[in-house]
């Protein structure tokens, strides 16, 4: 008898565990995310806790003893690209030529239905497909890593563990639910389903039934899919009749101290500042607040980003993804082509930008953790130093600052 069969077992006959098995259970209750090469203790925990979260013994029996650990989904939880592209690159890939063709032909398709939505739930139609492009290039790839080992694996991850163990119950409940297969369960390698790449946790939630068949499928109906996104959106608080914000053009001597998420202001300061349209035209007179944003530091592109544009980070919060959404969705409206620098740049080295995190450090600010990865913390840290230093306080490693960082930890 296998180990998640004896804690099933005990559970269906007794309702309750007693004795030495109760203090076993509890005790894999408590347990923390094991480590990788542990995976089959991990197993038992996610096991008991399944249970007594209340899903059905069958179903654990029917599918923890055979979930197997997942070491490509390591690797690329360690590779993702808002990580390790520019921003120029990652946008040159996510709003191409060929996507926002494919995504006007989806508005086309879906015109009748889109619109429908949009008085329902307030949200443009080239907002949906642009999230639906990103997401699964329009259906085009839905993942091929199987949801319940790819949640397994990454529950028994330390780093995330709380967070997947989580959506590794979900994911259960949700196959009891809707009477899923465990082979029907393929997705991303983080355990995201569906044309729009929904959680288990949102699939449970904010998925709804767009095309009337009285099932929720977001793998095979794209209806569903769109409907279950607008739905999404207007939970997350989106508001009607509000842009996500615009590529906007600075003036030379423009201070970026104002830079960052944290720095709203009104449109009428902005253009007190100076910040102009991108087509060198007058921001709006609209009584609106903005933030700007410069992902790229001072000699990239400049964007002013409104409270929708919030909205977009609390479905992904990679600040580079939520940006290729707004452009994607300006493009899909008929925005022309513009220039986010070369895409062929490469990347900072993430060895390099751990021993920029460090110097910070090493001079009494704080990057964060010294993950090599350009956080908040990090463009915060490098904007104080910036500023200590004299150099456009823009919290991006350039040259410049890079330099100056080793110089300073030389003396």
């Amino acid at each position: 008898m296998t180990p998640v069969h004896s804690i099933t077992r005990s559970i269906h006959l007794r309702g309750r565990p007693r004795g030495r098995f109760a203090l076993g259970l509890s005790l894999l209750l408590a347990l923390p995310a094991l480590a990788a090469e542990e995976f089959p203790a991990c197993r038992e925990r996610l096991a008991a806790h399944a249970l007594a979260q209340g899903i059905p013994p069958g179903l654990v029996e029917a599918t923890v003893p055979a979930l197997e650990q997942q070491q490509r989904v390591l690797e690329l939880d360690q590779q993702q690209p808002e990580f390790i592209q520019t921003f120029a690159a990652y946008v040159d890939r996510r709003v191409s030529p060929e996507r926002v063709s494919r995504g006007r032909q989806m508005l086309a398709k879906h015109g009748d239905f889109l619109a429908d939505l949009q008085r329902r739930h307030g949200v443009p139609a080239r907002y949906l497909v642009a999230f639906w492009g990103l997401e699964t290039n329009y259906g085009g790839y839905l993942g091929n890593m199987p949801t319940l080992d790819s949640l397994a694996t990454l529950a028994c991850d330390p780093r995330r563990a709380t967070f997947f163990t989580r959506e590794f119950v979900n994911a259960l409940r949700l196959m009891d639910r809707e009477s899923l297969e465990a082979e029907h369960m393929v997705g991303s390698w983080a355990g995201a389903v569906g044309h729009t790449q929904f959680m288990p946790s949102s699939y449970l939630r904010y998925a709804v039934d767009g095309d009337g068949d009285g099932k929720i499928d977001l793998w095979r109906s794209e209806r569903d899919a769109l409907a279950s996104g607008a739905n999404f959106l207007k939970a997350l608080g989106w508001q009607p009749g509000l842009r996500w914000g615009r590529l906007v053009r600075l003036p030379p001597d423009f201070d970026y101290r104002w830079a960052g998420r944290d720095q709203s202001a009104p449109l009428a300061s902005w253009s007190s500042r100076g910040v102009l349209r991108a087509n060198g035209g007058p921001l709006p007179g609209t009584d609106v607040t903005a933030a700007l944003l410069v992902p790229a530091g001072h000699a990239g592109p400049a964007f002013l980003v409104y409270d929708n544009f919030d909205v977009i980070m609390r479905w992904n919060q990679s600040q580079s993804y939520a940006l290729s959404v707004g452009l994607l969705a300006d493009r899909l409206a008929g925005a022309p082509p513009a220039d986010y620098g070369d895409p062929e740049t490469p990347p900072l080295p993430i060895a390099e930008l751990k021993h920029a995190q460090q110097a910070l450090l090493d001079r009494g600010l704080d990057p964060g953790p010294l993950d090599g990865v350009l956080g908040s913390r990090t463009r915060a840290a490098l904007r104080a130093f910036q500023l200590e230093v004299r150099l456009p306080a823009d919290g991006y490693p350039d040259a410049a600052t890079l330099n100056a960082l080793r110089a300073d930890a030389a003396e």
